[in-house]
């Protein structure tokens, strides 16, 4: 990474219409970036990136309907980093299935909803990944399963032989909460992605 990109300090956006946003802002700021809480349309518009937290997908397509919120995000998505988690990944998923329903259809991925059962099911589990550093903590609440994958998603950690954390291009997805741990690898991979992918600041 070149200096000037370590200097350059990213404003990543956190749509803070449900779940804990508060958390990934948390995490965004100790990973190096600025964290912004988004919550009107025209706020996309001063963001390098994005990220859409857990919740309850359905009700996120609700709250976007009604604010006319959809179309300006989905326009966001398709070009701009974006990091989906839980819900968020359902809604960046091309298909979207147990129940089928409708998505911003950026990640080459099939996603199942709550795969892994109810809120009692919830599960906190330490695996390897493709990051450096060992084992990562990862929180699963209500958690979807990434069933299909396309040939441009790289694959950076899997549960029970099911991918949990993917990237492709300027897009990383995750079915577990890393927001919800200390280890702040995924946000910081993250904003790697956001520096990568935005124009250097002087």
């Amino acid at each position: 990474m070149l200096e000037s990109e370590k200097a350059y300090l990213p404003r990543i956006g956190v749509l803070a219409i449900q779940g804990d946003f508060d958390a990934h802002a948390v995490a965004l700021r100790e990973a190096g970036a600025e964290a912004i809480l988004v919550r009107k349309p025209e706020q996309l518009e001063d963001v390098d990136g994005l990220v859409i937290p857990g919740g309850e997908s359905t009700t996120f397509l609700k709250f976007l309907e009604r604010d006319g919120f959809l179309e300006s995000l989905q326009k966001y998505v398709k070009t701009r980093p974006t990091f989906g988690t839980c819900a968020g990944c359902i809604l960046l998923a091309k298909e979207v299935l147990r129940p089928t329903q409708q998505s911003l259809g950026v990640l080459d991925a099939t996603v199942e909803r709550n795969a892994y059962g109810r809120q009692i099911d919830s599960v906190i589990e330490a695996a390897e990944t493709r990051l450096e550093g060992g084992p990562l903590e990862m929180v699963y609440i209500r958690a979807p399963r990434i069933v299909k994958t396309g040939k441009g998603v790289k694959v950076l950690a899997e549960r029970d032989g099911f991918p949990v954390l993917v990237e492709a291009d300027h897009i990383m997805a995750a079915t577990f909460h890393p927001e919800l741990s200390a280890d702040r690898r995924v946000h910081r991979r993250f904003v790697d992605l956001v520096r990568e992918h935005s124009t250097v600041r002087s």
